[in-house]
Parts: structure tokens; C-alpha cells; sequence
């Protein structure tokens, strides 16, 4: 039988991750407006055509960003799929942003789960592959997350990562009109292999 190759750049049991493209937008937009009052107020992800051809590329084309869209996995556990999803079916995103190389090797991950996929464990999943796919390929030594202390969800899933918590930033962020108070957590390679 004959291999092909998988569509992901890495992936588990029931997720891939992979990167953004452009024709991504439709199904993009469609799921961040269908998860506006999971996402809000803490995230505001692109939901116009303009919007995510700007978000995206941003993503595709900045040596400093690296984008993945967390894509469901066909496990065959369910006929026909969830909620009429299909294999492939983006189930949210890890960016990891202002990628600094030479000494540092650092970046900063955003995130967030689309309301279809949300509190099943997707993004659990998608994150280890993050984070492993980041201190392996990418060679980065530290990942840093500043989550709003309120946004249970997101420090969960920062802390369920091995992440440690490691400060707090006040009016650090500018997200919907104003300055945001941010917690820091991080992660360095070394504590992913001896975690």
C-alpha cells in the first residue's frame, strides 16, 4: 500500500495542526463569528474577508509569526461527524508571535478554540503538538502566554500545557478599548523534557 503524505505538520489522535492559507478565510470567518460570545471579551479574531486576508498573511508571510490552525482528525468514532463536521474541520488556532531568534528563541502563543470544538479537549491536544513542534523544528527555547486573569478557559489550558506562572503585567495589553491586565506564563524546553 502505497504512503501519502499527512496534510498536518504534526499530529495526534484526533487532531493536525497545519498552517493558515488564504483559501482558509470562508471557514475561518464563519467559525469565529459562530464563537463570538465564547471569544469575547477576551479574543477578537478576524470575521470579515478583508480582515483575515490581513490577519492571515500576517501569519504566512512575517518571519516573526508562526501560524496553525488546529484541524479535527476523522477518528471514525462517529458517523458522518459532530455536529455535521467533516475531517479537516478547524477546530481553532495557536499563533506563536513575536518569534525572536539568536540568543533568546522566544516566541508568544495566542490562541483560541472555535465554540464547535470547545471543552472537548481539542485544543489540549494541539497545544502539546505546539509546543513539541516548537522547541523540535523550530528551535525555540522559551514559549510565553499572557492570558487576562479573568479568562479561566485560557489559563486552564496554559497551565494543563506545563506552563508556569510567572508574573503579572498591568495594563500591558490594548484589547477592545482598553488596557488589559495580563498574567504571564512561560515554558522553556528544558521543562517540557523533564516535565
Amino acid at each position: 500500500m502505497p504512503h501519502t503524505a499527512s496534510r498536518y505538520l504534526v499530529e495526534g489522535p484526533r487532531v493536525g495542526i497545519r498552517h493558515y492559507t488564504y483559501e482558509d478565510g470562508a471557514e475561518f470567518i464563519a467559525r469565529a463569528r459562530e464563537s463570538k460570545d465564547l471569544h469575547q471579551p477576551w479574543l477578537f479574531p478576524p470575521t470579515t474577508d478583508a480582515a483575515y486576508a490581513g490577519y492571515a498573511g500576517r501569519l504566512i508571510e512575517d518571519r516573526s509569526k508562526a501560524g496553525f490552525l488546529v484541524c479535527e482528525k476523522d477518528t471514525g468514532e462517529r458517523a458522518g461527524g459532530r455536529d455535521g463536521q467533516r475531517d479537516g474541520a478547524i477546530a481553532g488556532f495557536i499563533n506563536i508571535n513575536n518569534i525572536v531568534e539568536g540568543g533568546f528563541q522566544c516566541g508568544a502563543l495566542g490562541y483560541g478554540a472555535f465554540a464547535h470544538a470547545a471543552g472537548r479537549g481539542l485544543m489540549r491536544e494541539a497545544m502539546g503538538l505546539v509546543v513539541d513542534h516548537a522547541f523540535g523544528p523550530m528551535r525555540l527555547h522559551r514559549l510565553e502566554i499572557n492570558v487576562q486573569p479573568g479568562n479561566a478557559a485560557s489559563i486552564a489550558l496554559a497551565r494543563g500545557a506545563g506552563f508556569r506562572l510567572e508574573g503579572f503585567s498591568p495594563n500591558m495589553i490594548y484589547i477592545d478599548g482598553a488596557w488589559r491586565d495580563h498574567e504571564r506564563w512561560a515554558i522553556t524546553a528544558e521543562m517540557r523534557t523533564t516535565g
